[in-house]
């Protein structure tokens, strides 16, 4: 530990240029996660924090909600499933609105107030009690869906009272109201007069105890035809562009994974090569390969942690300029992304550490040099 730090010390330039690398590159790991989930959460945040553990398309939606419906009989055939407490309608569409005295979109989620499909994110009011009621996306509060706003579907359609608000129920990058599956029906009638019946986009189930959604899934698919049952986080994985999203963004994040343990493992394996005669010196007046290997580990721990308080502080003053997507700073992904690139940088420090356990004590009684 003394012989680490001493030689930390001794070259504070050096090894602060490598920390603030590392902690520019770690940096960047974290930035590109909280992109990640708060992009994916404006996609589809609205499945995400609803209440259904499974939801039931029909089987040629391709897991797309905006092109899927239910019909009677399905939504009847459903509720007889062994292991459904119950089934209720879940409608969605995007609609156009008045809010905060301006016209915009805004995605409609209608769900039975007696069953599932209702938000579970609430974080300020209360859920819809009757028609005409709704909760909204508490992103969107300073655009006209605050509590006790009104919202009118357009044409002429119908009115909407905002009773509570909850967090990360974006949909599709849109504002959204849960409200109930009536006030769906009339919003869409507005939209479309001459429609007889409003279908609802998909089915959302409640289990009963001790049944999985796994489960209840196979139950489903076994034996109601033309449907396609998913558990919540089927859905929201299977919606469209969320997974080539996650992949654009994993193939972003793997580079960097690969990136930093490199760099680091080529520092510290050069600075071997370097200061192999002090080394080998070390050695031969009965230093041991042990405390060598030990200080050189600590270097890379003391680098790694320095570097990655440098990416927790760029972390916290970049999230501020994206808070509009819903990004938070949270402590666990720092945490365990330091501790996935400490690992890795450790890993590929062996390179080094072969190094220095190869170094030959008696080089130093020769004027040939030092091989390492």
């Amino acid at each position: 530990m003394f012989l680490a730090l001493k030689e930390m010390k001794r070259a504070k330039l050096r090894f602060g240029l490598l920390s603030g690398a590392v902690g520019l590159l770690v940096f960047l790991i974290l930035f590109q996660q909280a992109l990640l989930g708060g992009l994916v959460n404006q996609f589809i945040g609205a499945l995400k924090h609803q209440s259904a553990e499974v939801l039931v398309y029909n089987d040629q939606a391709r897991k797309n909600l905006d092109g899927t419906v239910i019909l009677p009989d399905q939504l009847a055939a459903i509720g007889e499933v062994p292991g459904i407490a119950s089934v209720s309608p879940l409608g969605e569409g995007t609609f156009t609105v008045t809010a905060g005295g301006e016209v915009r979109d805004a995605v409609i989620f209608g769900y039975q107030l007696s069953g599932a499909g209702a938000p579970t994110t609430l974080i300020d009011g209360r859920l819809p009690k009757t028609v005409g009621e709704a909760v909204a996306s508490s992103k969107d509060r300073a655009d006209g869906f605050d509590i006790g706003d009104v919202v009118q579907v357009q044409p002429d359609g119908v009115f909407i009272t905002v009773v509570g608000v909850a967090s990360d129920i974006n949909y599709s990058v849109q504002p959204v109201l849960f409200t109930a599956f009536e006030t769906f029906q009339q919003a869409k009638s507005s939209r479309n007069p001459d429609a007889r019946v409003v279908l609802p986009n998909a089915a959302a189930v409640q289990l009963e105890p001790g049944v999985t959604p796994e489960e209840a899934v196979r139950r489903i698919n076994d034996r109601v035809d033309g449907v396609e049952a998913l558990t919540r986080q089927q859905a929201v994985d299977g919606s469209p562009g969320v997974s080539s999203v996650r992949s654009s963004f994993a193939v972003i994040l793997g580079l960097f994974y690969l990136v930093v343990p490199l760099v680091t493992g080529l520092f510290f394996l050069i600075v071997t090569f370097q200061k192999a005669s002090a080394l080998t010196l070390l050695r031969a007046i009965g230093a041991r390969a042990s405390t060598l290997v030990k200080a050189l580990l600590v270097q890379v721990v003391f680098v790694m942690l320095l570097g990655s308080v440098i990416a927790f502080g760029l972390y916290a003053l970049s999230i501020q300029g994206v808070k509009n997507l819903g990004v938070q700073v949270e402590l666990l992904p720092v945490l365990v992304t330091s501790a996935v690139v400490l690992v890795l940088a450790l890993g590929t420090s062996l390179f080094a550490v072969r190094r220095v356990l190869r170094l030959d004590p008696l080089s130093a009684t020769t004027g040939a040099g030092v091989n390492v």
